[in-house]
């Protein structure tokens, strides 16, 4: 059998080279695959001021999740789940309010209700959300307690929690045990339910420190 020339021979082998290095080329310079570029976890784009939103507590409220998130003295009311993505202003950071574990009392009923508090000097301040056909709104009334106490509870039995705020019972500028408890309802416009009587001290209030009066307790608040 007759050997091809010696030139033949290079010129293929040339060939040869040049189609693997082409390869080689090709490989080194392909993109990243779908699956390494996507494993990248996601930025939170949710924004505090000039910051990024940090997380304080959440509760679940049935198939729904709330969050309070703070920073640069502004707050968030993030609520997710079954009724979808939620975002509110944290209207009490703003005015100063200390946000913490303790902030956020949550009531999961056929109305859900979460109220978010803080302390501003000697008052407690809150803000309240209120879940009705699976959609959370605000309510409109802010709640002041001068007295220690802002927390939920069903006073009046109707299976939607109520705002009950103790206050103090002392002349503007002076300091005092008298306390009495205000009470709130969300149902109607948050119309005043009424207030218990003055007692001498915060510890004679029913409950206390957590205050969970009786509807029987409440008269004519100013009386």
């Amino acid at each position: 059998m007759t050997r091809p020339p010696a030139a033949v021979l290079l010129v293929a082998c040339l060939a040869v080279v040049t189609t693997v290095a082409g390869l080689a080329f090709a490989w080194s310079t392909r993109p990243g695959s779908p699956a390494t570029t996507g494993s990248e976890p996601p930025r939170d784009e949710l924004r505090c001021g000039a910051e990024a939103c940090r997380p304080v507590v959440e509760q679940r409220v049935g198939s729904d999740s709330v969050a309070l998130l703070v920073g640069s003295g502004v707050g968030r009311i993030r609520a997710s789940g079954a009724s979808g993505p939620n975002v509110f202003e944290l209207t009490i950071a703003a005015s100063g309010a200390e946000i913490t574990e303790r902030s956020l009392q949550c009531v999961d009923a056929e109305v859900g209700v979460c109220l978010v508090r803080g302390e501003v000097g000697s008052e407690v301040r809150g803000e309240v959300l209120v879940r009705r056909s699976g959609a959370w709104s605000r309510a409109q009334v802010p709640y002041v307690s001068s007295g220690g106490h802002l927390g939920l509870h069903d006073v009046n039995r109707d299976a939607v929690a109520d705002v009950v705020a103790v206050q103090r019972e002392c002349p503007a500028g002076v300091d005092c045990a008298e306390r009495f408890a205000q009470v709130f309802s969300l149902v109607d416009g948050g119309d005043e339910l009424g207030c218990t009587a003055v007692v001498e001290a915060p510890e004679l209030l029913p409950g206390w420190p957590a205050v969970v009066p009786d509807a029987a307790d409440l008269g004519p608040c100013g009386d």
